[in-house]
């Protein structure tokens, strides 16, 4: 007897064995493709078709003729099956008017429906959109929504936004959210951003996502939207300025804006702010810095093991895990590092290495979106173990040393001149000092002056160029770790009385 042939390959089927152990179930995977293709073939045709659909957009025109059968829109589209089998006129005709959807993005519907496909672009994504929403086409609603977050651009994102939620689409909606946060200082010079109303204006200001780089970017958008229309929008200034986070921006900007003509109520407002600053007051109730949704790194750079190294390593606290980086190009141990506008800078150091040690006055920067160091102009001398801090974008290297010189200057850094000026020397010489900034005062604890570490601690003005001592530490620290936290300062670890050197 000959055995039977196996299947051909196009109808190859899964078998599943079944309790009845004469009968075996046989599922072809390919057949719901199959019997849709053959659906619409029979469609394209015109045969066994039960339904017309006279599409109508505009009275002016004829309505536009769509064929289908009733069974294959009711399985795509709840409404299309609450009107072809609950108790609804539709029911019973044999052509159904349509209002409301553009023939272009129903045949669309209709398409979608018997192939499990759609084309989406610029021209049709809209109507398509509304088509699929009125009647409840999701996988459609989706491919729009996807479509249309993936044209985001400065110039459309607000645009997109208003759409969404106009229309309740939520994912869409949030997706341009974070895109018109993420990218707030372009989208804040486009037309559509001046088109906003004060409202939306204010809520968007007092977003914690925004992702800027120095608040000044928001109060100058702000300002603009105003300068759009003066005479009806200047009234709104002085509450859209509380949404702005006032006490993140420098004196030195402030002052400049107290010279412009914003109005009394908005100078009266920065005034009290730039007071506020000036003298060094926490500042309780106002709203804290920006918290954007971007990846927060934790930069480790340089040190020494047998001798200097140049690594740039970032730990990365989602995930648990460090991140090689580039190299430096010099290696260097007990240097400094801050960054300042989303730039991480390496300060100072020295060159511990078989060939000889070398202090070191120079300065690099290292710049995260292209992976790569640039150099900056280098201190006025060398400063090994140096403390740094940063007080409205300048940088303040404090301390250090040269060889047998240990520092008591201090000098800061301005990098949009990329310039180094001396300021006000500390009281103490200061090597492996502890630096921190709080409430805009640079605090230098701690540290080694040559013959004895140090449990002193003094504090630097930037308005009136002058150090001032303040209350010792209980214990000497020199190389101490100190940082600030709320309205404390805390110093940790370190060396000590009985500390080999």
């Amino acid at each position: 007897m000959s055995r039977p042939s196996p299947p051909p390959p196009e109808l190859a089927a899964e078998v599943t064995p079944s309790p009845c152990s004469s009968l075996s179930r046989f599922t072809l995977s390919e057949h719901p493709a199959a019997a849709l293709a053959a659906m619409n073939e029979l469609r394209l045709q015109g045969q066994l078709c039960d339904v017309t659909l006279r599409v109508r957009h505009r009275r002016d025109l004829p309505p536009t003729e769509l064929r289908a059968h009733r069974v294959v829109l009711a399985a795509a589209s709840p409404v299309f099956r609450a009107m072809f089998t609950a108790g609804l006129r539709e029911r019973g005709l044999a052509e159904v008017p349509i209002e409301g959807v553009q023939p272009g993005a129903m045949a669309g519907l209709v398409e979608f429906a018997y192939t499990a496909a759609v084309a989406v672009g610029e021209r049709c994504v809209l109507p398509l959109l509304h088509g699929a929403l009125m009647y409840q086409v999701q996988p459609v609603v989706r491919a729009c929504c996807a479509f249309l977050g993936a044209q985001l651009h400065p110039s459309n994102a607000i645009g997109i936004a208003a759409l969404a939620e106009r229309l309740g689409c939520l994912e869409l909606l949030q997706r341009a959210r974070e895109y018109i946060y993420m990218n707030f200082a372009e989208v804040s010079k486009q037309e559509e951003f001046l088109s906003l109303s004060h409202c939306q204006l204010a809520a968007l200001l007092s977003r914690d996502e925004l992702h800027v780089r120095c608040e000044s970017e928001v109060f100058q958008a702000c300002v603009a939207w105003v300068q759009q229309d003066r005479a009806a929008r200047a009234p709104f200034l002085p509450a859209l300025l509380r949404a702005v986070r006032c006490h993140a921006l420098t004196p030195r900007f402030l002052r400049a804006q107290l010279r412009r003509d914003l109005g009394r109520d908005a100078l009266r407002y920065l005034a009290r702010v730039f007071r506020d600053l000036s003298l060094h007051k926490p500042t309780p109730g106002h709203p804290p810095c920006r918290t954007p949704k971007v990846r927060q790194l934790i930069y480790a750079a340089g040190g020494y093991l047998r001798r200097s190294l140049s690594t740039l390593e970032a730990f990365d606290p989602e995930r648990g895990s460090w991140l090689r980086l580039a190299d430096m190009e010099t290696p260097r141990s007990g240097l400094g590092g801050c960054v300042v506008g989303g730039l991480f800078y390496a300060v100072g150091g020295r060159n511990n290495s078989a060939e000889g040690n070398t202090d070191s006055a120079a300065v690099e920067c290292y710049n995260p979106v292209s992976g790569r160091w640039a150099p900056c102009a280098a201190m006025s001398v060398p400063r090994n173990r140096i403390g740094l801090g940063v007080i409205d974008g300048l940088i303040y290297a404090v301390g250090g040393s040269h060889g047998c010189t240990h520092h008591c200057s201090v000098e800061r850094y301005e990098p949009e001149r990329d310039e180094w000026a001396q300021v006000a020397p500390m009281g103490t010489r200061r090597i492996g000092v502890g630096v921190a900034v709080l409430h805009r005062l640079l605090y230098a604890v701690g540290g080694f002056d040559g013959s004895a570490r140090l449990s002193s601690a003094e504090r630097y003005h930037p308005e009136r160029d002058r150090w001032e001592p303040i209350p010792p530490m209980a214990t000497v620290r020199s190389g101490a770790g100190v940082c600030a936290l709320g309205n404390c300062l805390y110093a940790m670890g370190g060396l000590g009385w009985h500390s080999v050197s």
